[in-house]
């Protein structure tokens, strides 16, 4: 472990594009409430940050803006939540340059329509986007360390997309927060996204002796594939513009649309940021994976069949990550995990917890009702069958058998509605879960080179396309629900530009 304790974070490549941050006083957006180095707070049993949001239900002790010094002279600065009673206790590490205490930008009212169905009370309003509420967790005798990534807020440095560099500041910010006289030694992380991303970066580069489980709920595993360039097409660098956006400090960001127009093909550049998790050997980790996002259903089922670590559990839930993310019955039980990690508590955990939980949806308006994590002792389950259909562009079915006579079927690739369907009939009630694979034979008179989307689609009977409404109850019917991925799930998708499918 010395070694890592010693080295210094390899510095960005000179050619690495930024751009600068708006200043916290003058972000337009940002929830800043000034610098308050080692103030604190104890906002008393009963405190409502604003009217609707849920009320303390102990008094908390907020230590404000604590100095994390980082290995390379770099100090980032962290919000500490924690209970009141003299006891130590583990701590809890939600990383990301979103905002501190909620000072960020990023709420659920603005990221998609009826607040992913989580209600107000739910939350105290001082959770970082993604990431667990301290309210919450301090009553459940834990402490809050929220640090602002480096480049976020006040912290010092320049904002970065993972790699090796963010690993280095979280391994330092676990030995700090592992050393406060009101903590037992024990650190655990878990969030969201960005917050889940960061664990497995983190995991699969270094290994700490305090941090004791991690819970990367909905991640990815590789950003330039996954997220900046799926199959190789540059489409969500509006995406992570938008999440720039509202980033606020002091220097600079990581401008990954720059960057993703310098390097649009995988190269060395993005292999820095590639997340290996087979290189996870030690720490436990309980994940989730889930349907609703084209972000992270991939990199959280890697991650869980790829890291070389025995103790790991997956539930794939039926819901979208942040509405699960703060469901009781999953805090419940994430609990009891950091309890038997962090605090040693004998609440057999290893013993009584399925290693998968299987979801399956039945879509909205089916007959079919949805499976909601069903116990599973492996991965792929037992019973599970690979099965190949093939496309009959003659028929526009799938079939069992490769067709006989060859024909082709045509459509206009600029369309945004036109697309080659072809159905497949079940005559008896069948699961479908595990990864799907397609092999086209396609080619493009009018160009060289052309981007290739699939989607499978669940119809009805009489043929209507169907979805998933991602959590219940919710308060429109289906129809009149947006077409958005954080609401409503149409059916699993891959994309591939063609010139890639070779490489």
């Amino acid at each position: 472990m010395a070694e890592f304790n010693m080295r210094k974070p390899n510095p960005q490549p000179s050619e690495t594009a930024y751009k600068p941050l708006v200043h916290p006083d003058k972000h337009p957006n940002y929830n800043h409430t000034g610098f308050n180095r080692g103030k604190f707070k104890i906002p008393p049993k009963g405190h409502v940050k604003e009217p609707g949001f849920q009320a303390f239900p102990t008094s908390v002790l907020w230590e404000r803006d604590r100095p994390v010094g980082m290995r390379d002279g770099v100090t980032l600065f962290g919000d500490v939540f924690r209970p009141m009673a003299n006891e130590k206790v583990p701590a809890i590490i939600p990383w990301s340059p979103y905002g501190k205490a909620g000072t960020g930008t990023l709420n659920y009212d603005a990221m998609g329509p009826f607040r992913m169905g989580i209600p107000y009370p739910c939350l105290s309003g001082y959770e970082t986007f993604e990431g667990p509420n301290p309210v919450e967790w301090c009553s459940r005798g834990y402490a809050i360390v929220d640090i602002d990534a480096r480049g976020a807020g006040h912290s010092e440095g320049n904002v970065v997309f993972w790699g090796e560099q963010e690993a280095l500041g979280i391994y330092d910010a676990i030995t700090w927060a592992a050393k406060q006289q009101w903590c037992n030694g024990s650190v655990v992380m878990m969030g969201n996204s960005w917050l889940a991303i960061s664990q497995i970066n983190f995991a699969s580069r270094f290994r700490h002796p305090n941090l004791k489980a991690i819970a990367p709920w909905e991640a990815l595993t590789n950003f330039y594939a996954q997220q900046a360039c799926r199959g190789g097409i540059p489409n969500t660098t509006g995406f992570i513009d938008m999440i720039i956006s509202g980033f606020a400090g002091f220097g600079s960001v990581e401008d990954i649309g720059a960057m993703t127009r310098k390097h649009p093909f995988f190269d060395e550049y993005w292999k820095k940021k590639l997340i290996q998790p087979k290189n996870i050997h030690d720490v436990p980790m309980y994940l989730t994976a889930s349907y609703s996002t084209g972000f992270h259903c991939e990199g959280s089922f890697q991650t869980f069949e790829q890291a070389s670590t025995s103790k790991k559990w997956l539930r794939i839930h039926a819901t979208q990550e942040w509405h699960d993310l703060y469901r009781p019955e999953a805090k419940d039980d994430l609990q009891r995990f950091f309890d038997f990690y962090a605090k040693g508590i004998k609440n057999r955990w290893e013993k009584e917890t399925p290693k998968v939980r299987l979801s399956l949806l039945a879509y909205d308006g089916s007959s079919a009702k949805s499976v909601i994590e069903r116990p599973k002792a492996r991965w792929p389950p037992r019973r599970y069958n690979m099965q190949r259909y093939y496309l009959n562009a003659a028929t526009k079915l799938m079939q069992t058998s490769q067709p006989i006579d060859v024909a082709s079927t045509i459509h206009e690739g600029h369309s945004l509605t036109e697309s080659s369907d072809f159905i497949l009939k079940f005559d008896k009630y069948t699961e479908l879960s595990g990864r799907p694979f397609a092999n086209l034979y396609m080619s493009c008179s009018e160009g060289t080179d052309f981007d290739v989307v699939i989607q499978i689609r669940k119809i009805s009977s009489t043929g209507k396309p169907l979805a998933s409404l991602n959590w219940s109850p919710m308060p429109k019917p289906e129809p009149e629900v947006p077409d958005v991925n954080v609401a409503k799930h149409l059916g699993q998708q891959g994309m591939l530009r063609a010139s890639l499918a070779l490489h």
